[in-house]
């Protein structure tokens, strides 16, 4: 009777509609999709081709056109495919992303983690923590790929970060939303209300390989290795070239994680060791690495360390070591930071690849302070995977220490993304014939005579005219040490002074559109871009990085900042004697003197006049600093959960003259402490540092 009841009920369903059928089909495509993500990118093992997947893919495309109203939120096509932007912004991390300190060796590990265990046994408060907990450590393959930060609020993926200098990264949102792999949303009753996961965007070696071939055809520029590609593409403005190019995200630990009511902000209530985070990442969409695994001592870290490294060749990613972090995640926050790395992780590093080949010729290049720099020209030899065909030999002691002739044989060594250099010479494979390189005493560019300075191994051409010297002072005007302007490639500057067309940095300002469209391989999106890049930087640039930029002999990035805090704008800094530059920090007579000697120059007037009149003329961001400040020359570090974003309590504490430290230590002055402080209050009470409340910063402030 049942199932005649059943059946009758069948029949007499309503047929589905179209539309029914369609959203059907819909759903059973996104979840085709997103499983088919999964094998390609987390497990290497894709069912299907890549034109069966884009068939799969344009379909479901087609359908949620035709139907707008069921596309999902976390849909596979809810990818930024089209947008083209005008510049990379850049913005604060909430917590630091530090980089990894270096072993190369099962002695220099064990000494880390025997270090470790010293200064565990100093600072830990917790009784239920014993110098045990710092045996079993968690083991990642060392990706060679590009570190960023993709941040989540309420489930839903709302910003993405470059690592940058570990305090301020470049937002990569637009770019990272077009990689298949990173789960755009997280779900529904999440037990975090904000999530910063950290990991590597990265191109699989298959992927790189069709890409160069692809630019080969294309006669465009190819990439070095796939961390160059990686890079590249991810800071593409134009994200349908990001999304073009297949790039995977392989996450191996979280920044800041908020879940509510709980007493710190990196989850450990929802993760107490880092095997645990790892799972729980895994089950949250996110692709991890399938080499990883735990090592219970020492033992089990050099074997995995050893086994990486013999299988690294076979493997789809490129690697170049293996990073250790300590497993239990409670243990993590006792050893904290130093000022530049965890003392909780390692990276164990592989010894550098290298390969013989032979020298065909010593070359002399002139950089943009005028350094003669000497470079081996190499008959091309592959080296881990990377075509290697010049390197470095420094200088003229180290041309005459290894003896390196034209013709010889030589060791090449390539280490991770260092520029490759020569090691020896192979002495029983030198010709009879081969003659002694004698170091040039002028310029091989403008034939100035090049002059040697006091205690200093490089020579130098003194011509401030030297092409050489101009085309690379205007390359580093824009480039990431300068005013960092995306979009004005090397490449087309070297073509904009060859031409006649830019002579100085100011020149650059003028170039037009339809100027750069007559060079050959200058698109219409690329020429808008150079020329909106500079219209923007007028606008954007500070005067530390406005002074950086400049190539002042002997002022880096450091003595910018410096400069930029005790000067109001660019004409006041020209006009400062030098006594007056040796009164700041780190400025000695050598370097006050380049100073003055770059402002008396009459071109240099110039350059900056003109500068001014097209906008570019920062001021200085900072107050000035009064001696009489409570905080002036003070340490200050912040933590818990503070009523305004950290940053702004940062820049405060800035402007009113003190130093922010990483970390807790005996040289902090001030630990400001918010909501939920955790392990940085007990150790700053532990070493009797002054702790303050919020309101108490404030009232040092007035």
């Amino acid at each position: 009777m049942t199932e005649q009841f059943s059946l009758l009920n069948m029949a007499n369903e309503p047929e589905k509609t179209q539309r029914e059928k369609d959203g059907d089909r819909i759903d059973f495509l996104k979840k085709e999709l997103q499983r088919h993500n999964r094998l390609y990118h987390t497990f290497d093992n894709p069912e299907i081709s890549d034109q069966e997947y884009d068939m799969l893919f344009k379909e479901l495309v087609a359908l949620e056109e035709q139907y707008p109203e069921l596309a999902a939120k976390d849909s596979p096509t809810r990818k930024i495919g089209g947008e083209v932007l005008p510049y990379l912004e850049k913005a604060k991390h909430t917590l630091r992303m530090y980089g990894l300190d270096n072993v190369f060796s099962q002695a220099e590990y064990e000494d880390f983690v025997q270090k470790g265990k010293n200064y565990f046994s100093k600072e830990s408060t917790r009784k239920e923590l014993s110098v045990s907990s710092l045996d079993t450590w968690w083991a990642d393959p060392k990706l060679d790929g590009l570190a960023a930060e993709i941040i989540y609020e309420n489930g839903e993926l709302v910003a993405a970060l470059t690592r940058g200098d570990g305090e301020e990264g470049e937002v990569i949102t637009s770019a990272v939303k077009t990689i298949r792999n990173v789960p755009k949303r997280l779900g529904d009753n999440l037990p975090f209300t904000r999530l910063e996961v950290r990991g590597e965007v990265l191109m699989l070696k298959r992927d790189f390989e069709a890409l160069n071939e692809k630019q080969k055809m294309l006669k465009q520029k190819t990439f070095a290795n796939p961390r160059n590609a990686a890079a590249g593409t991810l800071r593409q403005l134009d994200t349908r070239i990001t999304a073009e190019r297949k790039l995977i995200f392989l996450a191996y630990g979280v920044g800041q994680v908020l879940v509510p009511h709980a007493q710190d902000e990196i989850g450990l209530s929802l993760w107490k060791t880092q095997e645990e985070l790892m799972q729980g990442l895994s089950r949250l969409g996110f692709a991890i690495s399938k080499e990883s695994k735990l090592c219970r001592n020492s033992r089990d870290a050099f074997s995995f360390c050893e086994k990486m490294e013999q299988v690294r060749d076979t493997l789809p990613y490129e690697l170049d070591g293996v990073v250790y972090k300590l497993n239990n995640r409670f243990a993590q926050q006792v050893l904290d930071f130093t000022a530049r790395s965890p003392r909780f992780a390692i990276a164990w590093k592989f010894s550098s690849r290298k390969a013989e080949t032979v020298l065909k010729a010593i070359t002399v290049q002139v950089g943009r302070t005028g350094v003669l720099t000497p470079v081996a020209e190499l008959e091309p030899v592959s080296i881990g995977g990377v075509l290697v065909s010049r390197a470095t030999l420094h200088n003229e002691e180290e041309l005459r220490n290894l003896d390196v002739r034209v013709g010889d044989t030589v060791l090449v060594q390539r280490a991770g993304d260092v520029i490759p250099d020569i090691l020896s010479v192979n002495l029983e494979k030198r010709s009879e014939n081969t003659e002694e390189f004698i170091f040039p005493k002028e310029c091989p560019v403008c034939h100035s005579k090049a002059v040697r300075y006091k205690n200093e191994v490089a020579w130098r051409c003194v011509n401030v005219d030297c092409p050489a010297q101009k085309i690379q002072g205007i390359i580093h005007f824009v480039s990431k040490a300068g005013l960092d302007v995306s979009g004005v490639g090397e490449k087309w500057v070297e073509k904009l002074v060859e031409t006649g067309r830019v002579e100085n940095i100011a020149d650059l300002f003028t170039v037009t559109v339809k100027e750069l469209l007559a060079f050959e391989g200058m698109g219409d999106v690329s020429a808008q871009k150079f020329v909106d890049s500079l219209h923007e930087v007028k606008h954007t640039a500070t005067l530390a990085r406005f002074i950086s930029s400049l190539g002042i002999r002997l002022v880096g990035e450091q003595t910018a900042k410096t400069l930029a805090q005790a000067f109001e704008n660019m004409d006041e800094l020209a006009k400062a004697p030098v006594d007056r530059l040796m009164l700041l920090q780190d400025i000695g007579p050598e370097v006050a003197n380049s100073i003055k000697q770059y402002f008396a120059s009459k071109e240099k007037q110039e350059i900056l006049a003109r500068l001014k009149e097209y906008g570019l003329d920062p001021r200085r961001q900072e107050k000035i600093v009064s001696l009489d400040t409570a905080l002036a020359g003070k340490t200050i570090l912040f933590t818990g959960t503070l009523s305004k974003p950290r940053q702004e309590f940062e820049k405060m504490a800035e402007e009113a003259g003190a130093k922010l430290l990483g970390a807790v230590s005996k040289n902090l002055n001030y630990l400001v402490v918010g909501e939920k402080a955790g392990s940085k209050l007990e150790k700053a009470q532990k070493l009797g540092v002054q702790t303050l409340s919020e309101q108490e910063f404030l009232d040092l402030l007035k």
